[in-house]
C-alpha cells in the first residue's frame, strides 16, 4: 500500500467570520475540515493540493477523439495549420491554443490559462479568455478544422475533434 491514504475532507464555505465560527462548531468532530470565505478560495485550493495528474485527467466521453491529428501550432511562424491550410495568430491566441494542444482532451482552467498564457491570475471575470476563444474558434472555422473548444462552464476550456 503506498503512503497516500485518502481523508475525507469537507470544505465549507462561509461569506462572513461569524457564520465560519458557526460551521467550525458544526464540524468540529469531523477527521478534516476546511472552511473559506468564497467559492474562489476553495478552488485555489483544491488546484493547490491535487496532484496535477489527476486535475489534468483527460475529461471526454469515451470514444471521443481527443485531438485530430493534422492539427498543429507552427510556434516559429506563430500559425494554425490543419492539413494544408493555415492561418496566422496571434500571440494569445498561439499560446492559448497551443496550451490546449498540449493537453489534448483535457479541460484547462481559467486559472491555469491565465498563469500560463496572460503570465498573471485569473480574476474572475474572464472577458479576456472569451475573447480568445471567440477568435480562436474563427480561425478554426477558417482553415475548416475538425476541431472543437469546448467550454466547461465555470471551470476552463478544452480541445477535442469535433
Amino acid at each position: 500500500m503506498s503512503g497516500n491514504l485518502a481523508v475525507p475532507l469537507i470544505i465549507g464555505i462561509a461569506p462572513s467570520a461569524a457564520e465560519r465560527r458557526q460551521l467550525a462548531q458544526l464540524l468540529g468532530g469531523t477527521e478534516a475540515f476546511l472552511i473559506v470565505a468564497s467559492v474562489e478560495q476553495a478552488r485555489e485550493f483544491l488546484d493547490a493540493a491535487v496532484p496535477r495528474a489527476a486535475a489534468e485527467a483527460p475529461v471526454g466521453q469515451e470514444g471521443e477523439r481527443p485531438r485530430p491529428p493534422d492539427l498543429s501550432v507552427d510556434s516559429d511562424r506563430r500559425v494554425l495549420r490543419w492539413l494544408d491550410r493555415e492561418v496566422e495568430l496571434t500571440r494569445l491566441e498561439h499560446d492559448f491554443l497551443h496550451r490546449l494542444l498540449d493537453a489534448p482532451g483535457q479541460v484547462l482552467t481559467y486559472e491555469r490559462l491565465h498563469l500560463e498564457v496572460w503570465g498573471n491570475q485569473h480574476l474572475g471575470r474572464g472577458s479576456d479568455i472569451h475573447s480568445v476563444v471567440r477568435r480562436v474558434r474563427r480561425k478554426l472555422a477558417e482553415v475548416q478544422a475538425a476541431a472543437t473548444i469546448h467550454a466547461v462552464r465555470g471551470v476552463g476550456f478544452r480541445l477535442t475533434a469535433a
